[in-house]
């Protein structure tokens, strides 16, 4: 195993760029570490070694020549790899589904093309639930993705095979999208740092509905450092994406360094009363302290989130016939059961149910602005459950709860997202099985430095991110 694959993306830049190791080293270390482990996971589902050392090459000869052509870009010569639902020009992408099984787009998405243009190189993509439906990576066209901590448990989803990537080190970081919990649950899942921006911190072009940005795109890393490292290429403003935030990435590669004295925190155990395992509960009531060991102000606090699941199911459902109501008219042979009723769901709702779920989230909003104005930070669980059986499909009970649907299990998150508020997974520990638990922090509107920071501080405290996973040896 290569350390490199395990140095700072942040490091292993600044290596590159000053000529202390190649491009090509770092990506024949990443090839040989995926070649490696990738057989025992499953996370990178298309593998392009050749093409990867080809950029890497044109890389270093740039930054071997006096006068370059241009500035490298920040990622100039780091790997990547996408998530299996962001098209890639040239480059199969199938979104897990058996109906794109052999779909080739013919342009790169504006995350891919800016991306590129910092200079990160493509190694392949990241496998992810059939249309991104569920948090639990599997499809019939790759398969299951195993959690590198116990294969015999699913990583989350549904940016799964980026967060087990990362994990295990085949790639220094990646990106990934969350509607309902897609960046937080698998980074919680993986002892990986998962961030869930401000929707238009990163713009989402193509998009089937560009006026309503439920969903988000971000990063994933193995440290804070590097998660906004990676956001700071990612985020900007972009036409195309009409409601993306102005300001520039770059303000967010700026040091983490902050002092928390007297910053108050909400902590809440199961946001109002939902059923959270007790392994989970008890991994993450042990950090506390920790906050407190920061100088922070702690109080028992949580948000008035009425209104927000019923906010979040409806224009969720609307989002999939949006999206995928007429492949359900001509394919519907070929998709997934849950994605077939999410859709179905979408088309028994009203006008009045859609205007009542735009109402409910913008009152769900301006309590959470209101709350967090007393307190600079919410701290709550990631998920209710830990990693499960990799063979159950999703969560249908917690202690002793029937849960509603394949989503339900996932509250502590998607009621976050109704909100509109930044918010990221960090790892926080593990169960007495040795599975993984993350924190999740939410921070105020559009202050996604500020959660980057208190996210930062927490990690340094804790150091839990340095256990690896035992699928490495």
């Amino acid at each position: 195993m290569n350390e490199l694959c395990f140095e700072s993306a942040r490091r292993l830049a600044r290596l590159i760029r000053t000529r202390k190791v190649s491009s090509s080293e770092v990506v024949k270390a990443h090839i040989a570490q995926t070649e490696g482990v990738n057989p025992a996971v499953n996370a990178i589902v298309t593998f392009l070694p050749e093409q990867a050392l080809r950029e890497a090459k044109r890389v270093d000869a740039q930054l071997a020549r006096k006068r370059s052509a241009g500035t490298p870009g920040p990622l100039a010569g780091l790997p990547i790899a996408y998530k299996d639902m962001v098209d890639t020009a040239g480059i199969r992408t199938t979104y897990g589904s058996p109906i794109y099984r052999d779909h080739v787009p013919a342009r790169d998405a504006l995350l891919v093309e800016r991306l590129k243009a910092a200079g990160a190189i493509t190694l392949g993509k990241t496998n992810t639930p059939e249309f991104a439906a569920g948090s639990q990576t599997f499809n019939p066209v790759f398969g299951a993705t195993l959690n590198p901590y116990d294969t015999t448990k699913t990583c989350g989803g549904s940016s799964g095979g980026a967060a087990v990537a990362v994990a295990c080190g085949m790639l220094p970081f990646a990106d990934g999208s969350d509607l309902g919990a897609s960046l937080r649950n698998p980074g919680n899942f993986c002892n990986v740092v998962g961030f869930r921006p401000t929707p238009g911190r990163v713009p989402m072009y193509p998009a089937g509905n560009i006026w309503a940005p439920l969903s988000v795109m971000g990063p994933l890393a193995r440290t804070v450092e590097d998660t906004a490292f990676l956001l700071s290429a990612m985020a900007g403003p972009d036409l195309r994406a009409p409601l993306s935030i102005a300001e520039p990435g770059g303000s967010l590669s700026r040091p983490l360094g902050r002092e928390f004295k007297r910053v108050r925190i909400a902590w809440s155990r199961d946001l109002g009363g939902l059923p959270v395992d007790a392994g989970v509960a008890k991994a993450l009531e042990a950090q506390r302290r920790v906050f407190a060991s920061l100088g922070c102000v702690i109080e028992d606090a949580e948000p008035d989130l009425s209104g927000a699941d019923e906010a979040f199911q409806t224009l969720r459902a609307l989002g999939f016939v949006e999206k995928y109501g007429e492949l359900l008219k001509t394919r519907r042979a070929q998709i997934k059961d849950t994605v077939i009723w999410n859709i179905e769901e979408g088309l028994k709702l009203t006008p009045e149910r859609i205007a009542r779920a735009n109402m409910l989230r913008t009152q769900v909003y301006q309590r959470m602005r209101e709350f967090l104005e007393r307190y600079e930070f919410l701290v709550l669980p990631v998920n209710q459950v830990p990693p499960f059986p990799v063979t159950q499909p999703y969560v249908t009970e917690i202690n002793g709860v029937k849960l509603a649907n394949y989503i339900d299990w996932m509250k502590t998150c998607y009621l976050i997202t109704v909100t509109t508020h930044p918010a990221i997974s960090v790892p926080a520990g593990f169960t007495g099985e040795g599975l993984p638990v993350g924190i999740q922090i939410v921070g105020r509107y559009r202050d996604d430095f500020g959660v980057l920071q208190i996210a930062h501080a927490f990690e340094q405290a804790t150091l839990a991110w340095r256990r690896r996973p035992p699928v490495l040896g």
